[in-house]
């Protein structure tokens, strides 16, 4: 739980006392903080911070995708919607006018359905491991939240201007990247690294506070386990949220 003990001079927005939303926890500067209604437990707000945000950026800011049902029905894909960015990723795009397509291992289907995706892909299946809509739909975008998926198997799925928006990227996604803007393809893959923004913190709380979004957490270990909580993450197999709480 983020809770102000003391405020500098030039602090405006805080007070001792308040709770908070932030990604530092010892010292934090007051511009990406936002106070945390009573609604949202502590638990649920820690995990919007980094794993929220960035599906909150991927989807609305790279992707282009608002959160309402505005805008024509766009096909998005999620790879890895059972995991900790994911399942964020599958619920807000739900928020907009989608169909969402998402993968995860088998026993997880059911979990990702429960988020609001249309369709879920066991990734270990051949269709799976192709992406291919069982609908055989074409994405809009893709948010891909996971590793070891080669670009022309994106690429095969995607509309003519489809995006991937890499949330791992690594060197074969920098080089594809630079290839696509020397060949000036229509296909885009995007390396993404957020750093959270109060404006998206504040949305995901309020979207949380009014019911819209929810925090899954897979696994909680207290702070002398820290090591094996962030070794179970590092296993990319979680549902959800893994949590390391504080001991008092």
């Amino acid at each position: 739980m983020c809770i102000v003990v003391e405020v500098g001079s030039g602090v405006e927005k805080f007070k001792v006392g308040d709770k908070i939303v932030t990604y530092l926890y010892a010292l934090a500067k007051e511009s990406p903080a936002v106070l945390r209604p009573p609604e949202v437990s502590a638990v649920d707000a820690s995990c919007l911070v980094v794993a929220g945000c960035t599906a909150l950026h991927a989807l609305t800011v790279s992707g282009g995708l608002k959160l309402d049902k505005s805008e024509q029905l766009t096909n998005v894909l999620v790879t890895n919607g059972s995991g900790g960015v994911g399942h964020y990723a599958v619920q807000l795009a739900k928020l907009g006018n989608t169909h969402v397509t998402a993968t995860c291992g088998a026993r997880n289907i059911e979990f990702v359905k429960s988020l609001g995706a249309d369709e879920v892909l066991d990734y270990k299946t051949p269709e799976g491991a192709s992406l291919k809509s069982p609908s055989d739909l074409k994405y809009v975008l893709v948010i891909h939240c996971t590793v070891g998926i080669p670009w022309s198997t994106f690429k095969a799925n995607l509309t003519p201007t489809g995006k991937v928006i890499d949330l791992t990227p690594g060197g074969g996604t920098i080089l594809n990247y630079a290839v696509n803007k020397l060949t000036f393809s229509k296909k885009q893959l995007l390396p993404l690294i957020v750093v959270p923004k109060a404006e998206e913190i504040e949305c995901l709380v309020n979207l949380m506070k009014e019911g819209k979004i929810k925090t899954v957490i897979d696994s909680r270990y207290p702070l002398s386990r820290a090591e094996e909580g962030w070794a179970k993450s590092m296993e990319g197999h979680a549902t959800g949220k893994g949590v390391i709480e504080c001991e008092t």
